[in-house]
């Protein structure tokens, strides 16, 4: 199963597509889809690029990114890394 992420335009925040291909900001809310629904979707999003810069497709399993980059996605999926960027963060 795969899902389709990017980073959105207006703040360059990690999004998924969601249902009916709205943009969400939680990996729990993506649709998961087969290959073929998921080259669709990827097709139709990257026709959005005022909403989804750069869309690509992941692997997941289980709603867990799987595959060779899923450390990279479960930091995304996380949110920013950096002190400031994080709410109570010091900055």
């Amino acid at each position: 199963m795969k899902i389709v992420t990017a980073n959105r335009l207006s703040d360059g925040r990690v999004i998924y597509a969601g249902v009916d291909n709205q943009p969400v900001e939680r990996l729990d809310q993506a649709s998961t889809l087969d290959d073929a629904a998921a080259e669709i979707v990827l097709a139709e999003v990257a026709a959005r690029p005022d909403v989804f810069v750069n869309p690509y497709l992941v692997e997941v399993q289980d709603r867990s990114p799987s595959g060779r980059d899923r450390l990279k996605e479960r930091i995304r999926a996380a949110g920013p890394t950096v002190g400031h960027s994080v709410a109570g963060g010091v900055g």
